[in-house]
């Protein structure tokens, strides 16, 4: 797990020193990489790559980068894990005599690269990657992000100058670059709380697409720029997995779902630091601990956050299943005063405007995981790939019985669901759940029928599935001057091959709130703290036999992720997970109504807003004024505007700090 940098410019008689230039930009990023550094000048072509590593595998100087390879026409910089590069120096052996230097994956893909190419080294690869590639005889470079886009990796002309980087500060610390805001970008963050890919918050600048390359010769100039080339699809992968379902019964299924996902646990836990697993007590976390614990002859390290407000805490469901497992765990408890310090700091971690709250305690956990190891284990991408967000379990019913209202009544539906405010619905909910059946058991009952009755207007499941992922339903109202850029939703029909709306769901969740939000959140978190973070359940296999998995093996009498309850049963009491599904939430309503409201005060201020230029001031006070009195929970609304605000002021007063 490290950091890149790097930047082409035509050669020059400047004053300024491109190496300089290269080690300013890697520094902005240094706690990516605490452990070592590097760059290198291609002086006769005008590149420089500049490197910050945080020692994982193969801790001697031989893993030092920007790194050679041993014929000398590759040089490369890499962010990431390559889990099974074991097994790729095998196969490279048993066809070539290879010499090696030292241990680490760096060096390993450099061989392999210069063995197959860069298209099949990527297609053999295991692993969470970004890597910029530099070939020196044919002088162009190669950009390339693992299959779910877990590394980051930006680039973009500005002038005459391309730029490229794990993080946009880095990229701001080049003279080259111009921090102008892209509306577009702002008003897709409004809608969905991040900037989806390929969008960046400034114009210019591109994510790099996940499972894609991208080769150029810098010298060419921005006119020759190519577009991103998928190595590998998930689109593909679900097609073929349709078509190959599995047809076996439920115990091999489940046998043979334990064996893949082992089979990932083991090589992720591959390192030559101290290792340990997020632990929240749900059923992803808990079933990669689990299968951590039959690997490893010590307890493993755990951690965990709770929170002291009911309905939020979980942490004493993963203190009982640490406790059945025999690990070595540790919690924190989250309050309102660990919210505050940290948000000063929020929009130089996420270095551009990101609103998901759960930020907070990623950043906290991860925090406190690095106290005692350097990389952690998560259990991430299981709701998707296995069914397990209440969307699947509930939108699928809502829009059955919307087809069934009479016309108009929808709306009446919507107003009566608003009529009792959220915490109303959360006390009833709290009286009746003892007296219902489990699927029926839903945690934060008021905010999700708060927000369920802002959809009951849909005309389609596609347009249902938009609203659910929506926080503002209509975000060039509040964005001035707005117009929202196109997204993966809006290419539907691509996906017309699955059997039904909850699989579409699931495939829309993976390609973009997962890579877009959930992985962002915790590469950044966990990076801010120098720690690397891996997800087993992202191992492209275990993502192929997934979508092999008839949908009914996910999503049983209105419970989801059943096959991976059904092999966690085996490891963990099934008392001690049976529960609703809480998610790694805060109490964000109430804060910003408590000890959070000076501060959104301040951010949402009537001076401020026009000032700035940027939103519907009328329309951003009236839903902070409902919200304060309590009229409306409008918290993911008005958490997209604070997230902006803070990031922007930061940006106004932006000086280059670099975070400790």
């Amino acid at each position: 797990m490290c950091g890149l940098v790097g930047f082409y410019k035509t050669p020059s008689s400047g004053i300024e020193s491109p190496v300089e230039i290269a080690c300013n930009m890697a520094q902005r990023i240094s706690y990516r990489g605490p452990d070592d550094s590097g760059v290198w000048h291609d002086e006769r072509h005008g590149l420089v790559l500049a490197h910050r590593r945080l020692a994982i595998v193969d801790l001697s100087p031989n893993g030092h980068q920007p790194m050679h390879s041993v014929c000398g026409r590759y040089v490369i910089v890499f962010n990431g894990e390559i889990y099974n590069h074991l097994e790729l120096r095998h196969q490279m052996e048993r066809s070539v005599d290879q010499v090696w230097r030292g241990g680490s994956d760096t060096e390993t893909l450099l061989a392999a690269i210069a063995t197959w190419g860069v298209e099949e080294t990527l297609r053999r690869s295991v692993g969470m990657f970004a890597i910029a590639l530099w070939d020196r005889e044919t002088a162009e470079l190669t950009l390339a992000r693992d299959r779910f886009g877990e590394k980051p990796l930006y680039y973009g002309w500005h002038g005459n100058t391309f730029l490229f980087g794990s993080e946009l500060k880095a990229l701001k610390a080049h003279p080259a670059f111009r921090a102008e805001v892209d509306r577009q970008a702002l008003t897709s963050m409004m809608r969905f709380g991040y900037v989806p890919a390929p969008h960046s918050i400034y114009q210019g600048i591109a994510k790099l697409p996940a499972a894609s390359c991208l080769t150029l010769r810098p010298a060419a100039g921005p006119a020759a720029m190519a577009r991103p080339q998928p190595y590998w699809s998930l689109q593909q992968t679900i097609r073929d997995g349709r078509q190959n379902l599995y047809t076996g019964s439920v115990e091999c299924a489940v046998n043979e779902l334990e064996q893949v996902l082992r089979q990932s646990v083991r090589l992720q836990m591959m390192a030559d630091v101290p290792l340990g697993a997020f632990l929240s007590g749900g059923v992803d976390s808990s079933l990669i601990t689990a299968l951590m614990q039959t690997e490893s002859s010590r307890p493993v390290q755990t951690y965990t956050i709770g929170f002291d407000e009911q309905g939020y805490d979980e942490a004493v469901h993963a203190r009982e299943v640490a406790l059945h497992l025999g690990t070595s765990h540790t919690e924190l408890y989250v309050s309102a005063q660990n919210a505050l310090d940290l948000i000063p700091v929020l929009s130089e971690v996420y270095d551009e405007p990101f609103a998901d709250s759960s930020q907070i305690p990623t950043m906290l956990v991860s925090r406190m995981a690095r106290q005692h190891v350097t990389v952690a284990l998560s259990g991430d991408a299981g709701d998707e790939l296995f069914g397990g967000y209440n969307r699947y379990l509930m939108a699928d019913r809502v829009w059955q019985q919307m087809k069934r209202l009479p016309w108009g009544s929808a709306n009446l539906v919507a107003r009566l669901l608003r009529v009792m405010p959220v915490r109303g619905w959360d006390a009833l909910n709290a009286l009746l759940t003892p007296a219902l059946p489990q699927r029926f058991h839903f945690a934060q009952l008021g905010d999700k029928l708060h927000k369920f009755s802002n959809v009951m207007n849909a005309n389609s499941q596609f347009s249902l599935y938009r609203g659910l992922i929506s926080q503002w339903q209509e975000p060039e109202s509040v964005v001035l001057r707005g117009v929202e850029a196109p997204s993966l939703i809006d290419e539907s029909e691509i996906w017309g091959g699955l059997e039904s709306f909850v699989p579409w769901m699931m495939a829309m969740d993976t390609l973009s709130y997962m890579t877009d939000d959930i992985l962002v959140k915790v590469d950044r978190a966990a990076m801010s703290a120098s720690l690397e973070t891996r997800a087993p359940f992202l191992d492209h296999r275990v993502v192929e036999f997934a979508w092999r998995l008839p949908q009914s093996l996910k999503v049983v009498d209105g419970q989801g992720k059943w096959i991976l309850r059904q092999l966690l049963y085996k490891h963990v009491p099934r008392e001690l997970i049976d529960r609703p599904k809480q998610g790694f939430a805060i109490p964000v309503a109430a804060w910003l109504r408590g000890p959070l409201r000076d501060w959104a005060e301040d951010l949402l201020s009537e001076q401020r807003l026009q000032a700035d230029g940027y939103f519907n001031v009328a329309l951003v006070r009236k839903k902070w004024n409902e919200h304060v009195n309590g009229t409306r929970n409008w918290q993911a609304q008005l958490w997209c505007i604070l997230a902006f605000n803070s990031w922007l002021q930061l940006e106004n007063n932006y000086s280059g700090v670099i975070l400790k």
